[in-house]
């Protein structure tokens, strides 16, 4: 989206007085318009205009981060992921990947300043819906999970509500193990917006149109867009490599990103070498090396017992079955502060979350970083 460039002849605010001598810009409007699109150059002092006039404003949402809700995650990426930023989670089969974009999903919904969109191309949004359920059961409790409902539980409860209650006037919230997981997503379901994403509508040019009907919609309301996953997107015509297509999806996520004042997540998969490495790493995302150029941000997933120096495990059996119960997190990437940090999580997969007051990892992992990339 092309913002017209102002009037050249803008007053700058207090103290911004360019300085005498200095060239003169063009005359007019300097923009060019094409049929794919239209270039308008503007000086750095029309910019500086129009931040002035939102700091006074108070407009200044987009520089206030969204917090994900994982306290040593938010601390290391400067307390949130903000407007026009990408963030990457990739990993193996089973790290927890969709279990950690829908559990920051849920975060920013219930903590109020923001609206999420998640995009999901391998559940349809029943089954997204049960796993808040089962979710919010457990996110009451922590670090107890007395009480909580495991996700295949979930089911059951629903059908035996509907069983119990005469099949035909069955109410849900009526169920003592469900209301209170109800009740939770109540206070923040009006923000939360699930969608099947598909091989036909699913493009990125219609996501950057729901964004843009979102901000008609909502008007200032701060949105987080979640794609869960990226190798998923369509593009039409398909083109001729994975490696092409993941390129040219990835850059239109970070556009859309940049150019919609939206911050974006989307869930990554690994390439087979990566399935086969020790140690994932940022460098086995399949697809393209776009990838760790157009993101601000990329996590990667690692089980713990896996990428653990075995000097820790080799000598305590019990120590190493401890290690079962975390997942690792690396920020590989981080544009706007410290990069190559290890925290890991507790995961409570029967439950669909991890517990978000993690911690950074003390032991020595494998496979320690040689370069940057």
């Amino acid at each position: 989206m092309t913002t017209e460039a102002a009037d050249t002849t803008a007053a700058a605010p207090a103290g911004a007085a360019a300085p005498a001598g200095t060239a003169a810009a063009p005359k007019g409007t300097w923009r060019l318009d094409t049929p794919n699109g239209s270039m308008s150059p503007r000086s750095a002092l029309d910019v500086l205009v129009d931040l002035n006039d939102k700091v006074t404003s108070g407009k200044v949402g987009e520089y206030q981060p969204v917090p994900l809700g994982f306290t040593p995650l938010d601390k290391t990426i400067g307390t949130g992921l903000r407007a026009g930023e990408l963030l990457l989670i990739g990993g193996a089969q089973g790290t927890g990947k969709t279990t950690m974009a829908l559990q920051m999903a849920r975060n920013v919904a219930s903590g109020g300043q923001a609206n999420v969109l998640y995009i999901c191309f391998e559940h349809e949004e029943q089954y997204l819906l049960n796993r808040l359920i089962a979710m919010e059961s457990a996110l009451a409790h922590l670090p107890h999970k007395t009480g909580a409902i495991k996700i295949q539980d979930v089911r059951k409860e629903i059908l035996g509500s509907w069983v119990a209650e005469g099949q035909g006037a069955a109410q849900l919230t009526n169920n003592p193990r469900l209301r209170p997981s109800l009740d939770r997503i109540a206070r923040y379901g009006q923000s939360l917006f699930l969608v099947r994403g598909t091989q036909t509508a699913s493009t990125v040019d219609n996501i950057r149109k729901l964004v843009q009907q979102h901000r008609e919609l909502s008007g200032d309301r701060r949105l987080l867009v979640v794609v869960d996953y990226m190798q998923k997107v369509p593009v039409y015509p398909e083109p001729p490599t994975e490696s092409e297509k993941v390129t040219y999806v990835v850059n239109g996520l970070k556009d859309v990103a940049l150019s919609e004042d939206v911050p974006m997540i989307s869930i990554v998969a690994a390439d087979k070498e990566g399935l086969k490495a020790a140690r994932l790493r940022n460098h086995h995302l399949r697809g393209s090396s776009a990838i760790n150029y157009e993101a601000d941000i990329i996590l990667i997933l690692n089980e713990k017992y896996q990428i653990v120096a075995k000097v820790n495990i080799e000598f305590n059996p019990y120590q190493a079955q401890r290690f079962r119960d975390w997942v690792v997190v690396s920020v590989e990437k981080n544009r706007g502060g410290q990069d190559n940090v290890d925290v890991e999580f507790e995961k409570h997969f029967e439950f669909s979350c991890f517990d978000p007051n993690g911690r950074t990892v003390q032991e020595k992992l494998i496979e320690e970083r040689l370069y940057n990339d």
